[in-house]
C-alpha cells in the first residue's frame, strides 16, 4: 500500500519535507549535533564536501573525512525535532520516495550524536567524555510507538521504584545503546560512560531555577542518588532517549558522545567548552 502524500511529505523538487535532502545527499554514517553551526564545527576537519543544505534549523552537510563518506545534521534541541530527523533519514534509506512504498531490502545507518552536556556525578569533570550506555527518557515520545520490546525492562522497573513520585510527569522509560559502537568508542582514556536523562526543557526539567518555582524539588536529587546493577545517571541532556528510541524502532546503530562542559553538583562551567567539543568531535571521526 502506497504511503499517502499527508503521511511521507515531500518538497516539490523530491526532497523530504523538512530535511530538504534527496537519497544520494545522505551518507550511511551520519554525525548529529544540535547546533546548525556545529555542523561546520564538524566538517572543517573534512578533506572535502561535496553537498550542503539548510532548512529551518536542520543543516546537513556531507563530505569524506579519510575517504569515508559522512553526513552531519543538526538536529535542533528536544526529542520532537529528534522524531522528524530519525523518521526522515529512515525514509531517505528504506523507502522508495517515487513508488511511496517501503523498500524489500533495509539499510542500517551508522548514526553517532556529538553533543554537549552536564554531568550530575561529583567524580566527573569537566572537559571529560561520556557516551551513554544507555538513556532515559523523562519526554513521552517512544510512548507515542509500539515501543516495549526495545526498552530496558530492568532499568524501567528500577526507576519506576526510586521515582515514584512522577505522577504528573510522563512515565520515563529507557533505551540502551548499541553494543558495538558502545564498546568501539568508550576506549578513550578521557571517556566515562553511564546513564543519560534526556529531559524535555533546559530549566525546571533539569532542577534549573531562576524564577519559577519547581514542582518537585528532590526531583534532581533522585536522580543523583540512583543506583541500579552499580549504575548511575550520569548527565543531563535533551536528545539521547529519542535518539536510542528511534534508532532501535527503525533498525539503526546509534551512540550518543557527550562533551561534559557543566558540573551541576559542584556548579563549575567549563573555561573553554568549544576546545573540548572540537577534541570530542576529533575523536569521533578519527574512530568512526
Amino acid at each position: 500500500m502506497q504511503i499517502k502524500p499527508s503521511e511521507l511529505i515531500l518538497n516539490p523538487d523530491g526532497s523530504i519535507y523538512h530535511l530538504n535532502l534527496k537519497p544520494e545527499h545522505l551518507a550511511n554514517t551520519i554525525i548529529t549535533v544540535g547546533d546548525p553551526d556545529r555542523v561546520k564545527q564538524v566538517t572543517q576537519y573534512f578533506d572535502s564536501i561535496e553537498f550542503s543544505t539548510q532548512k529551518r534549523e536542520f543543516h546537513t552537510q556531507t563530505g569524506y573525512y579519510n575517504n569515508q563518506r559522512i553526513s552531519v545534521i543538526s538536529t535542533g534541541i528536544g526529542t520532537d525535532n529528534i522524531d522528524i530527523v530519525f523518521n526522515e533519514l529512515d525514509a531517505l534509506v528504506n523507502i522508495d520516495l517515487e513508488k511511496r512504498i517501503p523498500k524489500k531490502q533495509l539499510t542500517s545507518l551508522t548514526i553517532i550524536r556529538v553533543g554537549t552536556s552536564g554531568t550530575i556525578q561529583k567524580n566527573i569533570p569537566t572537559n571529560a567524555f561520556l557516551a551513554a550506555e544507555s538513556a532515559v527518557g523523562f519526554d513521552s515520545l517512544l510512548h507515542y510507538y509500539q515501543s516495549d520490546a526495545i526498552q530496558n525492562k530492568a532499568l524501567n522497573q528500577a526507576l519506576s521504584n526510586q521515582l515514584k513520585h512522577l505522577s504528573k510527569k510522563a512515565t520515563p522509560y529507557t533505551v540502551d545503546a548499541d553494543s558495538t559502537l558502545l564498546a568501539k568508542f568508550s576506549k578513550h582514556p578521557a571517556m566515562h560512560t553511564g546513564i543519560t536523562a534526556t529531559n524535555v526543557g533546559f530549566y525546571a526539567p533539569q532542577g534549573r531555577v531562576l524564577r519559577a518555582p519547581l514542582q518537585d524539588a528532590n526531583f534532581m536529587e533522585n536522580l543523583v542518588s540512583f543506583q541500579h546493577n552499580n549504575r548511575r545517571i550520569t548527565n543531563l541532556e535533551m536528545e539521547t532517549s529519542g535518539i536510542y528510541g528511534m534508532a532501535k524502532l527503525l533498525g539503526h546503530k546509534a551512540l550518543s558522545l557527550n562533551a561534559i562542559v557543566a558540573n551541576r553538583v559542584t556548579g563549575e562551567f567549563a573555561m573553554n567548552p568549544t576546545k573540548t567539543v572540537n577534541q570530542l568531535i576529533q575523536f569521533t571521526l578519527e574512530n568512526l
